[in-house]
């Protein structure tokens, strides 16, 4: 690479390095789960983090936002929760006769949506237009959202008691889902020792700014995409699509956010192009919550976690001439 190209690139690595181990200090052990929520927020979309209660989400989404100093917001998701409380509300201001609009909490740049799952489909919706075009509409007028501006929204499993699923649409809009997982026994031993008698999210300072944020995006945008990488997102999505398995495949915005992604985590490794590794090794978190099983693959016991797999293993890698198992 040019010292051009390497100046930026490098920059875009040590702030990319930066975050993530100011957020392992609070989350231990998951450094490839903080890598790809900070994936998503440097390729402008969000994150969708699953998981039983207790393995951190929560705290996870808080440490990523209190890592980067911009406006940040948290919404409790319960099942009385209005639109309105989301988005905002219109107020009659008597003294100048006008209404005056009081903004939501997601007038944010990071905006953690806590247990979504447990608010109705209608407040859920509430997010569409915030996630997709960075805007609000109220009572006929738009209004635009602080840039970056992200959506972590933590959410139990559907099995658990008290809890709607997110409509397709939401989820679509989410640029990945995340499962956390347990730590290893070692992890939750130094949890226990660093936890255990007071959080160190605490003590948790920003180590970057906005425009930090602003300029890694512009990093990774300048990322180099070649047109074989291209059609290898396009054959595994398409792939999907023909499935004897799924009846539901991918759409063409799973193809794009690929990409982005892809291009981020080029810039993360220090490379001014994407390679199929980087498609590879991201196309289970942005699939997976977008693809539908049919019901007589599910009674056999597949998951689409292993139809995904399969499809990795048979669709033909640029510059090879057969095919590889992952």
């Amino acid at each position: 690479m040019s010292q051009s190209v390497t100046a930026p690139i490098d920059t875009f690595v040590g702030h990319f390095e930066r975050i993530t181990s100011n957020v392992e200090t609070v989350i231990q052990g998951k450094r490839d789960v903080v890598e790809l929520i900070l994936l998503a927020l440097v390729a402008e979309g969000h994150v969708l983090v699953e998981d039983v209660p207790g393995v951190g989400k929560t705290q996870l989404a808080k440490s990523m936002a209190r890592s980067i100093e911009g406006a940040f917001s948290r919404i409790q998701f319960t099942p009385d929760l209005l639109p309105s409380d989301v988005t905002g509300i219109s107020v009659w201001d008597r003294e100048n006769s006008v209404f005056d609009f009081k903004p939501g909490p997601v007038f944010a740049n990071i905006v953690v949506g806590d247990e979504i799952n447990r608010a109705s489909p209608k407040t859920q919706s509430a997010l569409l237009e915030a996630m997709e075009e960075q805007q609000v509409t109220s009572d006929g007028v738009t209004r635009g959202l602080p840039l970056p501006f992200m959506v972590i929204a933590t959410q139990n499993p559907l099995e658990h008691e008290g809890t709607y699923p997110l409509p397709e649409a939401q989820l679509d809009r989410f640029m990945m889902r995340v499962v956390i997982g347990y730590p290893s026994r070692d992890k939750e031993l130094e949890i226990l020792d660093t936890h255990g008698v007071r959080s160190t999210f605490l003590d948790l300072e920003a180590v970057a700014t906005v425009s930090d944020i602003e300029a890694m995006v512009a990093i990774a945008r300048s990322i180099a995409v070649s047109t074989s990488v291209k059609s290898y997102i396009l054959d595994l999505v398409e792939a999907t699509r023909s499935h004897p398995d799924l009846v539901l495949g991918a759409s063409p915005r799973s193809s794009l956010f690929l990409q982005r992604l892809a291009r981020a985590r080029a810039a993360a490794a220090g490379r001014d192009f994407v390679m199929p590794d980087d498609i590879k090794a991201l196309a289970t978190p942005v699939l997976e919550h977008r693809l539908t099983m049919r019901p007589e693959a599910q009674m056999r016991g597949d998951s689409v976690g292993a139809v995904i797999n399969s499809i990795l293993r048979d669709v033909s890698v640029p510059g090879t001439t057969t095919r590889i198992a992952t």
